[in-house]
């Protein structure tokens, strides 16, 4: 029977696409955290020397912090990634500050350990670069969507991005929350709402917006949503379901 840890592995699209035996390789340096929302998972400047697996419906947001306060989304991260020494052998300071943006369980582990199980495993120097490659088009996606793309545009495709992740037309999120994602004033992020909910494409409730039209939705979204999906289909193998939104992972060898 498998184990509790080996259980949470089916709770990410990254770890439940891993071998039997690249699974062996990280399973005894993994442990369950439970996060609740707005936790810390590391902050811009400070080492980063762990690992970090959002399980089912748990998001991460990485965010860029301005000296006046003001901050603005760079990628989201949910069952389908990872978080953190993706790439380096651990200890290097982030560039980023990553915040829990809906809570929920993750499963972490040291990022020397990873290292080590990816110079055994061909499979999975094979996964997490194609991953890395993934998370770095989401970022830079993101910084030309934030230069070029109107509020009520790249609105859209966050709350796409979000939904793609939790599998649900109702997105937790807070005005306030969404606000600080897109580096706006909550009055003026509010203003855009009514305007969108007046389009018939969401539904603001209290600490909730609801996507009623996902296909018009996309439409009316700037393509940059569409980019990045892309990306991952074509390098990292994503599957997506027939509501659009993200299933499983089936990386090419």
């Amino acid at each position: 029977m498998p184990s509790a840890l080996e259980r949470c592995f089916e709770g990410n699209l990254l770890l439940k696409s891993l071998r039997s035996e690249d699974r062996a390789l990280l399973l005894p340096h993994l442990e369950r955290i439970e996060y609740a929302r707005g936790a810390t998972l590391f902050a811009a400047g400070r080492e980063v020397d762990f690992i970090s697996f959002p399980l089912d419906q748990t998001v991460v947001t990485l965010l860029i912090s301005m000296i006046d306060g003001r901050s603005a989304e760079t990628a989201t991260i949910g069952r389908e990634g990872a978080v953190g020494g993706v790439v380096s052998n651990g200890g290097l300071p982030a560039s980023t500050h990553a915040t829990i943006q809906i809570g929920g369980p993750v499963l972490r582990m040291d990022s020397v350990r990873l290292q080590e199980a990816k110079r055994r495993s061909e499979s999975l120097r094979n996964l997490f670069t194609r991953y890395s490659d993934c998370l770095l088009a989401q970022v830079l996606q993101s910084v030309a969507c934030n230069a070029l793309h109107p509020i009520e545009e790249r609105c859209l495709r966050w709350l796409l991005t979000l939904q793609d992740r939790l599998e649900s037309d109702v997105l937790p999120i807070t005005q306030e929350s969404l606000a600080a994602m897109l580096g706006v004033q909550r009055t003026y992020l509010t203003r855009i709402l009514r305007m969108l909910q007046q389009q018939g494409l969401i539904e603001v409730g209290r600490g909730r917006i609801t996507i009623v039209d996902r296909a018009e939705t996309e439409a009316v979204a700037c393509e940059c949503h569409a980019c990045v999906k892309r990306h991952f289909e074509t390098v990292l193998g994503a599957v997506y379901g027939p509501n659009g939104r993200l299933v499983a992972i089936d990386p090419p060898t």
